[in-house]
């Protein structure tokens, strides 16, 4: 059910590597303000002179087409930068985690072969990204060369380049910097530029929200590229004067991706470094945003919560990306009301799909945005399979949800089992997800295998639970986890953010007890006020264990 603006007859496959997808708009409107931050507005001008600046200093530091560098920087001018400038040498970005603490930065450095990590030296409330590396690498303090960096331990890291005017030891200042990239040119740049590949890496992601190490997805340029092409150009129709928004962090490939395809038209991308509810009301109506990139629960009901929600205007949206199917039915309610003209949309994806398999188009019954996840873009399968078969199963049934396109990753770097375990022989990604289609063709989803209890034998889906406890009118949120039993295997245990505190856990127990089985009721329920996130996701497996903690209970 392709929209009205993607006839596949129409469509025309003309991608290029990340670095020439700047270029491209630069050509077209160097004047034209390409990113919006509260910091500060940049021209497509603007920004290709800091990339080529960025890749010049890289090139003179010994970068070289195939390295890996880590970018672990706020989102930002510098981060838009940075990813570029690394393309334009034909390098591999590996995005870390603002959030990550010293033990995971150590771990990416040597799983993801970085040889060179840039940084800068800003601190604020959230972090201090010298701290936190200077923590990783304790031996930095007897570093008499920044330039030849060597540290214990096996990882093949070079350079901890550090922007700004803040100096640290083990780090190459900006001044060191600037005088590599003095000591290159642009035509070093372009002519490493020129000699990428399509299917070269282009970056890597690592996946997060789980209690074991991180897996990175090897992503290429051709998987980044045309997944924003086809997203931007077909599904939601950008043009040029699109000025999309999204207040989540870049090295999230959510942010990255509406990044990217408001790049790929010569659009605006507006953005903050930390998500603010205040000044994202402020930035969508003062910047007058088309577009909201938005897919999270837990920032929408920040902003709906804000004193100013109820006087910001909203009426620039025309398209919004809000997943709200996968929401507590208040919160797509607010927006309903807040902004009935725009076309609200789900989505489904994940890193190891480039962001985005599924979404809903302007061609569609309106209402399925607030229902459904969408469907497939353009040159990208899902099929819908029994695990115990292995047959697609029919309309509105669930199975497991599988991928194939252009946009799916190669591979787990330096991990071949977990690769193998994913992708099948015929390129088919086992995606863990339970999912079904309706006769519509939009997806349902129903949450992940993994995130299946087992209760007595029987399957409870936590995704299920989660939505008779959200249903309540004293409840914002609920996480439900599974804790060991001895008698049942498992057993449901829920944390519940509440509107207010007039719920009580006996109440809540009662109201699932009238709507679900007995043996998918919680036989715990804790109340909370902080989540433990990631980028963007709540960690259940921080949940799990803080209960198990408190009850005595262990594997």
């Amino acid at each position: 059910m392709p929209a009205l603006s993607e006839d596949p007859s129409l469509m025309r496959i003309s991608v290029s590597p990340l670095g020439d997808m700047l270029l491209k708009s630069w050509d077209q409107f160097p004047d034209k303000e390409v990113i919006v931050f509260p910091t500060g507005r940049r021209t497509y001008d603007d920004i290709v002179r800091g990339v080529m600046h960025r890749a010049r200093g890289l090139i003179g530091l010994g970068i070289r087409p195939g390295d890996h560098v880590g970018i672990m920087l706020p989102s930002g001018t510098e981060f838009i930068e940075t990813l570029f400038a690394v393309s334009m040498v034909g390098g591999v970005s590996v995005l870390m985690n603002a959030r990550y603490r010293a033990p995971e930065v150590r771990y990416v450095v040597e799983n993801a072969d970085l040889v060179a990590v840039v940084t800068n030296s800003e601190s604020d409330e959230f972090v201090d990204f010298v701290a936190r590396l200077t923590e990783a690498f304790p031996d930095l303090a007897q570093c008499s060369d920044p330039l030849n960096l060597s540290l214990a331990g096996e990882h093949r890291l070079r350079h901890l380049i550090l922007h700004g005017g803040r100096q640290a030891l083990g780090f190459v200042d900006q001044a060191s910097f600037d005088r590599a990239a003095a000591a290159s040119s642009d035509a070093a740049v372009h002519e490493a530029r020129l000699a990428v590949r399509l299917r070269d890496t282009c970056m890597i992601l690592y996946t997060s929200g789980t209690s074991a190490n991180p897996k990175g997805c090897l992503l290429s340029n051709e998987a980044i590229c045309r997944e924003a092409s086809n997203l931007a150009r077909g599904r939601w129709a950008f043009t040029a004067a699109e000025r999309v928004w999204s207040p989540m962090p870049l090295f999230h490939i959510a942010a990255l991706l509406a990044m990217l395809g408001a790049i790929e038209v010569g659009g605006t991308f507006i953005g903050q470094p930390h998500f603010d509810p205040g000044e994202s009301l402020r930035q969508i109506e003062a910047e007058a945003a088309t577009m909201l990139f938005l897919p999270f629960v837990t920032f929408h009901q920040a902003m709906i919560a804000h004193p100013d929600w109820d006087k910001s205007d909203m009426s620039s949206v025309r398209l919004m990306n809000s997943c709200f199917s996968q929401m507590p039915k208040s919160v797509g309610d607010a927006y309903r009301a807040k902004m009935p003209n725009a076309l609200q949309v789900g989505t489904y994806g994940m890193s190891e799909a480039s962001g985005i398999v599924t979404t809903g188009g302007f061609d569609m019954n309106r209402e399925l945005g607030f229902q459904a996840l969408g469907y497939p873009l353009m040159g990208i399968s899902v099929r819908i399979v029994s695990p115990e078969s292995g047959e697609e199963v029919p309309v509105g049934e669930q199975g497991e949800i599988w991928i194939r396109g252009f946009n799916m990753l190669d591979g787990y770097h330096r991990d071949p089992a977990k690769t193998a375990e994913a992708i099948d022989s015929e390129g088919w990604y086992h995606s863990g997800d339970i999912g079904s289609v309706d006769q519509n063709g939009h997806l349902r989803f129903h949450g992940r295998f993994k995130d299946m209890l087992k209760v007595g034998g029987e399957n409870v889906a936590a995704a299920e639970v989660e939505a008779v406890f959200d249903s309540h009118d004293g409840v914002e949120l609920t996480q439900v986890i599974g804790i060991p039993d001895a008698r049942l295997e498992e057993v449901p245990a829920a944390y519940v953010k509440l509107r207010n505190g007039a719920v009580s856990a006996e109440e809540l127990i009662a109201y699932a007890r009238e709507r679900i089985a007995s043996f998918k009721v919680p036989r715990h329920v804790r109340f909370i006020e902080e989540w433990p996130m990631s980028a963007s996701k709540i960690q259940k497996f921080k949940l799990r264990q803080q209960l198990m903690a408190e009850l005595g209970i262990t594997e």
